[in-house]
């Protein structure tokens, strides 16, 4: 039986509607997502962010193809409570055995619900999200889990071979054309800082002029050279680890550029926390200590302090026609904490933990200015530790002992944190003091710890 051919009108009108179905499926396909987090790396070390010396070309082109946040936090200031705030949507806090030593238990993890829409999903370097039985495929929803540590004598930097294997879990997995996200979780700038030769003489003449840097960070310097270490030769170290992290992106970018991924991809850089302080009072502290001139720009702290320079990281967001190309956004207050709720309403996830503290923020990441609406926490797994809150411009840090003053920042006017105004701001004090304290009635009254594992 022969059927009629139909006519020329017809056959291009069958064309076009077949031509816009296959465009609009193509369009409903949830994005892929790749997440890239250093180590230690602190919120001024990229030229993006004001560094004087840094040389980072590939993150600072992704700034430009994306959108810049520059009041982003983390959820802890070390690198367990960081990763266990963003992955699972709840502080780090409300766990009573640290997660650092038994894991996130049954929690659901934004892998795992990633996972259950159809991604594949990767790990790829630091891990620190449980003992060594959780680093396997499977664990927390993530397919394929690799384990890499790193080298300090590779002159491609010390993240070159989990960043390689990370490539090529992308390669593989748009073979089969199949959405996914990838972890890639590196090592620098975690101490120690010591980079392979030729990484090394790329910084020669860079020379540290102190006057280039914050007062904030004049204080590393002096105790750089207290433990008997050398500006320049730091500094360049220093630089140069960060250079390398920086060819390690490059190297994503070029893979996602090559399989035509860049456009239906959201690529996130960021740092878990602040950077690495330098380790005075011991008998060998330059293993720990040299070379580690991380930088927060003008805000005071770093690693294990909850003071801005410990909690504000950098945070790049790059989506081609979704999130804004080449804006800073200085207003929206962000968190990892959010990473679970607005990573969910972007792949179309359907159902979600009960309990979240997080909010969905991504019509702001897609562009959109509003206020969250709920503060952001902070304090450590441990029954008498500090607890700290911001919520709008203001900064609350309870103290741990009785007769030691609470101290309250308006960050809006004083970034660095340098002038307590708890006495000049009574209402504000009490009213975020109330909301605070509530936080820490809901949290477990002790906490169980195998050893310690503040890394």
């Amino acid at each position: 039986m022969r059927f009629p051919i139909p006519p020329r009108s017809v056959l291009f009108v069958m064309i076009a509607f077949l031509g816009c179905a296959w465009a609009s499926a193509k369009e409903a396909r949830p994005p892929n997502i790749v997440f890239m987090f250093a180590d230690d790396l602190g919120w001024g070390d990229l030229g993006s962010y004001g560094h004087p010396y840094a040389q980072t070309p590939h993150l600072d082109q992704l700034a430009k193809e994306g959108t810049r946040f520059t009041q982003f936090y983390v959820t802890g200031v070390t690198c367990n409570p960081s990763r266990t705030g963003l992955m699972t949507g709840l502080y780090p806090a409300r766990y009573p055995k640290y997660a650092a030593d038994f894991g996130f238990g049954d929690r659901e993890t934004i892998t795992s619900l990633l996972q259950q829409e159809g991604y594949r999903t990767g790990h790829f370097g630091k891990w620190h999200m449980g003992p060594k039985s959780t680093s396997v495929n499977g664990s927390y929803g993530i397919d394929e889990v690799e384990v890499i540590g790193g080298s300090h004598d590779d002159p491609e930097g010390r993240d070159a071979e989990l960043f390689k294997a990370a490539v090529e879990f992308i390669r593989e997995t748009a073979a089969q054309d199949e959405p996914f996200y990838v972890n890639i979780w590196g090592h620098s700038t975690h101490f120690p800082v010591h980079v392979a030769p030729e990484l090394a003489d790329h910084f020669q003449a860079a020379k540290v002029k102190r006057s280039d840097f914050s007062l904030t960070m004049q204080h590393k310097f002096d105790e750089c050279l207290q433990i008997g270490g050398d500006l320049d030769e730091s500094m360049q170290q220093y630089l140069a680890d960060v250079y390398s992290l920086d060819l390690n992106v490059g190297r994503v970018l070029a893979a996602l550029d090559e399989l035509g991924l860049r456009e239906n991809t959201i690529v996130v850089f960021s740092s878990d926390h602040g950077p690495a302080p330098v380790i005075l009072g011991q008998k060998k502290p330059r293993q720990y200590s040299n070379n580690m001139l991380g930088y927060a720009g003008v805000y005071r702290g770093g690693k294990h302090e909850n003071y801005e320079g410990g909690t504000r990281v950098p945070f790049i967001i790059r989506w081609p026609g979704h999130v804004p190309s080449g804006r800073v956004n200085e207003d929206s207050v962000l968190s990892f904490i959010d990473w679970m709720p607005t990573l969910s309403r972007i792949a179309g996830v359907k159902q979600l933990p009960a309990q979240l503290d997080g909010e969905d923020v991504s019509d702001i990441w897609l562009g959109e200015a509003r206020v969250r609406t709920t503060p952001l926490f902070w304090k450590t797994s441990a029954a008498g530790s500090t607890p700290v809150m911001r919520e709008g411009k203001w900064k609350l840090h309870l103290p741990r002992r009785q007769g030691v003053p609470p101290e309250l920042y308006d960050l809006s006017l004083d970034p660095a944190e340098s002038q307590n105004i708890a006495d000049q701001n009574p209402q504000v004090l009490a009213a975020m003091t109330t909301k605070l304290v509530a936080w820490v009635a809901e949290l477990p009254p002790q906490y169980e710890k195998l050893k310690s594992n503040e890394d």
